[in-house]
């Protein structure tokens, strides 16, 4: 059994929580809280495997108690959410801090609202997390960095915040040309675009249908109804699409990367990062059978060793590297001055 704890300042959404929790027979809630000091108290007593947690809670703010824990006592942390632009920016934070993922709270009653939590709090259980530790200053950008043509196209899922960040973070100004796609929610995507464009010397943002891939410039797939795809022969264009679910998921890795095989065949290099499922995998081993340079996460550093696993035992990844090196190696890889 999965002994879950439930913190949320609301009864309401405390009961509505804990009901779509027992529903699930491998979930069992050890307890509750109405604020992080009470959550305290409460998760030192019964020692949960997995804690939901809102934002906005009296007596101390749910990012800082998140920061806390994961500082102190690293759990695995499903935040849920309400989908607003504020609520979404406060999530990306607790997502950065460690939390494992997001569930969004229902806009109207019932427990059938909450399609996801169950999975996700499952999920979470297995998640690898590790003690939050405080920003370290940039670093430094590669002083003769010169792109040698290739793009690159990267795809994460669960963890993706974290691990993205660590990446968009060692990206010079003239960077690869670079098309993200990140498992989140439409009304994320934006805000989490300005926070790895703060993070970057790069131009990150979301992705609009034509706009050219371009030294410097990072884009992601707006989340939602959309999936990213890259088109042209070189010089290439953002596609912003239409489509149906791949893989259980709007925007999918794999139509990212099958386009990028199509399209750039060996000028490309493909990276796949933490994350559940297997979206991806197919896509990249297309990308790697095109010519393709390919790296996929470790299991050590992975918060969820999913994607990146399917993708290595399918033959897709070329090296597996921790999340710190990956950012060097996507440089090596696409600077003119680098023996390749």
């Amino acid at each position: 059994m999965i002994r879950a704890v439930v913190v949320d300042d609301s009864a309401t959404m405390r009961s509505l929580i804990a009901a779509t929790l027992k529903a699930d027979p491998e979930i069992e809630v050890v307890g509750f809280a109405a604020d992080p000091l009470e959550a305290r108290q409460v998760i030192k007593d019964v020692n949960p495997d997995v804690i939901t947690l809102d934002v906005e809670m009296p007596n101390m703010n749910g990012l800082e108690f998140l920061e806390r824990l994961m500082r102190l006592r690293p759990t695995p942390v499903v935040m849920v959410s309400t989908l607003t632009v504020r609520g979404a920016e406060a999530t990306l934070q607790a997502l950065e801090l460690g939390a494992v993922d997001c569930v969004a709270k229902p806009q109207t009653g019932g427990a059938g609202s909450f399609n996801r939590l169950a999975e996700v709090v499952k999920m979470a259980s297995r998640a690898r997390v590790r003690p939050h530790q405080a920003a370290a200053a940039r670093p430094a950008s590669p002083a003769n960095f010169a792109p040698n043509g290739r793009i690159v196209a990267i795809g994460s899922s669960t963890g993706g915040v974290e691990a993205l960040l660590a990446v968009v973070e060692r990206l010079p100004a003239n960077c690869a040309p670079t098309v993200i796609t990140q498992h989140m929610p439409g009304t994320f995507t934006s805000s989490f675009a300005e926070r790895m464009n703060r993070a970057s010397a790069a131009e990150v943002s979301e992705a609009r249908d034509g706009a050219p891939l371009a030294p410097g410039r990072v884009y992601l797939a707006p989340g939602g109804v959309h999936h990213l795809q890259i088109g042209g022969a070189g010089p290439f264009h953002c596609r912003v699409t239409t489509g149906d679910l791949v893989n259980g998921h709007r925007p999918s890795v794999d139509v990212l990367f099958s386009s990028v095989a199509r399209a750039a065949r060996g000028r490309a290099v493909g990276v796949i990062l933490t994350g559940m499922g297997r979206d991806g995998a197919q896509g990249l081993l297309e990308m790697r059978d095109a010519g393709a340079r390919t790296i996929g996460q470790d299991s050590e550093t992975c918060v969820v060793y999913g994607m990146p696993k399917v993708a290595f035992e399918v033959g897709a990844v070329e090296r597996q590297l921790p999340i710190e090196k990956i950012g060097a190696a996507i440089l090596d890889l696409t600077n003119r001055q680098e023996r390749q």
